[in-house]
C-alpha cells in the first residue's frame, strides 16, 4: 500500500496564477523529492490542456502526460492544499492539490486508495479546512475512517456443490474468518446454529460472537434443495461489528418484499453483488454490454475523462463494474468513482444502462473503448 509522509503535505498555499502556478508548485516539489526530472512540469501543463484533472470534490490530480512518463524517476505523490480555493475549470473549484508521478499502471492502486477515500464529500470538507498535516495524511490515507465492509465478488461463490445449510454455513464462515472478519468462536457458533429462513429460498445466518469487522459473503448452491421441507437456495452470512451491513439487508428485504428473489438466483456474482448493494432495474428495462480495455496503462484519468464525458451524453443511468476487479458497480458519470475501480489493461467492464437511449449510450461506450478513449488502441 502506498505511504504518504508529512513532508510531502504543504499546507496553507496559494497561487496566485491560478491552476498553472499551482502545477508549477506542485511539479517543483515533485522535482524537489527526487521523484521527477525538472522538465516534467511540461508534461503536466500539456495534460491539462488535454483534459482536466479536477476529480470532483474540490480535489484535482495533475500529472504528466504519457510521452513523459520516461522523466519519472520514483513513484511519488505531493499534496498541496489551496484553503482559498483555486478555480480548476468551469464551475470548478480544488482545494487540495496531489500531484502524481508514476512510471506505469503502479499509479492506479494509489488513485483507487485516495479516491476511494475522496469520494465522502465530508471527508473532502475536512481536507479542505485542516491546519494539520498529519491530519490531512491520515484522512488521505483512510485511517481516520470507519473500518471498510468487506463485501465483494470474490466473496459470492455459486454453483456450490452442496445439498445441506451446515454445508453452506460451514463454507461462508471459513471464508469470513479467511479474511480476517471473523474468529473461531463465530465459526463454532454459527455452524451449530439454524439459520433464518426469509422465505423464496433465501437465508440468513450470523452470530453475536466473534465479530471482528463488518463483512457479507454469499453461497448459492449449484441445485436448490430441500430441509426439513423448507427450500434452500442462497445463504447469506453477515459478520457485523457496526451498521454497514444493514445495507445490504435492506436491499434483500426490498428483494424479499417485492417478490423478487429471484433475481439472486439467476444472476451471476457481479448480479448478485449489485442487487445487494444498489438498485438495479428490472432485466427487462436494462441492457448490458461488456468489454475490454486495451490501454496500455488502464483507465488512469485521460482514458477515465473520456469515457466519463461519452456516458454524459446521454440520459440513460449507466453504471460500470469492473469484473476482474471488486465486482461493485460505479456510477459512469462520476470521474472519481471511475478512475477508483482500478482498471488495468485486459479488464473486462461490464455497463448497465437503463433509459430511452440506453441502446445508443452503450454502442458508443463500445466506440470509444474500441478507439482507445483518446489513446488509440494499444
Amino acid at each position: 500500500m502506498f505511504q504518504l509522509s508529512q513532508q510531502d503535505i504543504h499546507l496553507g498555499a496559494a497561487a496566485a496564477g491560478g491552476k498553472q502556478d499551482a502545477i508549477r508548485q506542485v511539479a517543483a516539489a515533485l522535482t524537489e523529492a527526487g521523484c521527477v526530472s525538472a522538465a516534467y512540469v511540461d508534461g503536466m501543463l500539456q495534460r491539462e490542456l488535454q483534459t482536466s484533472t479536477f476529480l470532483g470534490n474540490g480535489i484535482a490530480i495533475p500529472h504528466g502526460t504519457t510521452d513523459t512518463r520516461d522523466l519519472v524517476l520514483n513513484t511519488g505523490v505531493q499534496v498541496f492544499q489551496y484553503p482559498q480555493g483555486i478555480e480548476w475549470g468551469e464551475g470548478q473549484t480544488a482545494y487540495v492539490v496531489i500531484g502524481i508521478a508514476a512510471r506505469s499502471d503502479e499509479h492506479l492502486a494509489l488513485l483507487r486508495q485516495l479516491t476511494h477515500v475522496l469520494s465522502d464529500d465530508n471527508v473532502a470538507q475536512q481536507l479542505a479546512q485542516t491546519t494539520s498535516a498529519e491530519e490531512l495524511r491520515s484522512l488521505l490515507m483512510g485511517e481516520k475512517q470507519a473500518a471498510e465492509f468487506q463485501f465483494d465478488a470474490s466473496l459470492i461463490a455459486l454453483d456450490v456443490s452442496a445439498d445441506s445449510l451446515m454445508t453452506l454455513q460451514a463454507l461462508n464462515a471459513g471464508r469470513l474468518q479467511k479474511i480476517g472478519a471473523v474468529d473461531a468462536n463465530f465459526v463454532s457458533d454459527v455452524i451449530t446454529r439454524k439459520p433464518l429462513n426469509l422465505g423464496q429460498g433465501i437465508w440468513l445466518s450470523d452470530s453475536n460472537e466473534g465479530n471482528l469487522s463488518s463483512a457479507a459473503t454469499v453461497s448459492r448452491p449449484a441445485q436448490a434443495f430441500t430441509e426439513d421441507g423448507e427450500p434452500v437456495a442462497l445463504l447469506l452470512t453477515v459478520a457485523v461489528a457496526d451498521e454497514q451491513p444493514l445495507t445490504v439487508l435492506n436491499y434483500l428485504s426490498d428483494l424479499l418484499l417485492a417478490q423478487k428473489a429471484e433475481r439472486l438466483l439467476k444472476a451471476d456474482a457481479a448480479g448478485v453483488l449489485a442487487l445487494l448493494t444498489s438498485e438495479v432495474a428490472e432485466q427487462s428495462e436494462v441492457l448490458t454490454a461488456e468489454y475490454v480495455i486495451r490501454n496500455e496503462h488502464g483507465l488512469h484519468a485521460r482514458p477515465g475523462t473520456a469515457l466519463v464525458n461519452v456516458i454524459k451524453q446521454f440520459n440513460c443511468d449507466i453504471t460500470v463494474t469492473n469484473l476482474d476487479g471488486s465486482g461493485k458497480p460505479a456510477n459512469g458519470r462520476s470521474l472519481m468513482k471511475v478512475v477508483a475501480l482500478g482498471v488495468k489493461k485486459g479488464h473486462h467492464l461490464r455497463f448497465t444502462a437503463s433509459g430511452e437511449d440506453a441502446e445508443a449510450a452503450l454502442t458508443a461506450i463500445g466506440e470509444a473503448i474500441g478507439s482507445g478513449l483518446g489513446e488509440g488502441v494499444a
